[in-house]
């Protein structure tokens, strides 16, 4: 016989990705067309909303027995409580998430492996790595659900600070509080491989340090070398071009 704990869990996992209906006892309604893959990198720095993927084949080592999945998230209601997002909407993202992600959680090589096919002209590889390193709060090596909805969450329907402080994150590599030169070269450098080397107009080889030092100029206030939460906040905050790029997600869902 089940326990109470595993069939509130059972019945939890049911109800995100709609599999009944707890009012009516429907079967589910028909799935969306968009695929988890479609919605999460059309939301992610550096993605160009134009680009399609080169190929709408999934990983195969994703692609296992609905059956096999052995993570469950966390009740709905309390993913509500923690996120920007309605109960319906929780459910058409867990359902495209299952869809991509049977096991329940993405590692990094899965990630790098869908990203790479939004970016075919170039290298995302590192920028990839970066990014799944902001979306991996708990640092356990895999993008869980709950990882998934509270970053996307705070990407679309954060207040400004919050934004601001989940793209610091992003650039603070090692965490450690305050961005260096070398953490925004590396990322400005993963950005450029990305992009490819067949751009146009071209890019000049000296454009990742023409960019890394333009940030510095811009956000190191006190001139000693590293980028702080308070200069990163109190500048992005006084520049109209990043204030309303902030803005540019708040329709997407």
């Amino acid at each position: 016989m089940k326990s109470r704990s595993q069939e509130q869990s059972l019945s939890d996992s049911r109800e995100l990705d709609r599999s009944y209906d707890p009012l009516t006892g429907n079967p589910p309604s028909k799935p969306n067309k968009k695929t988890i893959k479609q919605r999460f990198l059309k939301l992610l720095p550096c993605y160009p909303s134009g680009s399609s993927s080169s190929s709408n084949q999934r990983n195969t080592s994703d692609d296992a027995d609905p059956s096999t999945v052995s993570y469950r998230p966390e009740g709905l209601d309390r993913l509500v409580q923690h996120t920007n997002f309605s109960k319906k909407e929780l459910q058409v993202l867990y359902r495209g998430f299952k869809n991509e992600c049977p096991s329940g959680v993405v590692n990094e090589e899965t990630f790098k492996t869908i990203y790479a096919q939004f970016f075919p002209q170039g290298d995302s590889s590192m920028y990839a790595h970066f990014l799944f390193e902001a979306f991996d709060t708990n640092n356990n090596g895999s993008v869980s659900f709950e990882d998934f909805v509270v970053s996307l969450s705070i990407i679309l329907r954060g207040s400004i600070t919050d934004k601001l402080n989940w793209a610091f994150n992003l650039y603070d590599l090692n965490k450690d509080g305050c961005i260096t030169r070398e953490e925004m070269t590396d990322i400005m450098h993963s950005i450029y491989d990305m992009m490819g080397k067949y751009t146009y107009p071209d890019m000049r080889d000296t454009a990742p340090k023409e960019h890394v030092d333009s940030f510095f100029q811009k956000m190191d206030r006190n001139n000693d070398g590293v980028v702080t939460i308070e200069e990163f906040l109190e500048t992005c905050q006084k520049d109209e071009n990043i204030m309303q790029s902030m803005h540019m997600f708040d329709n997407v869902i």
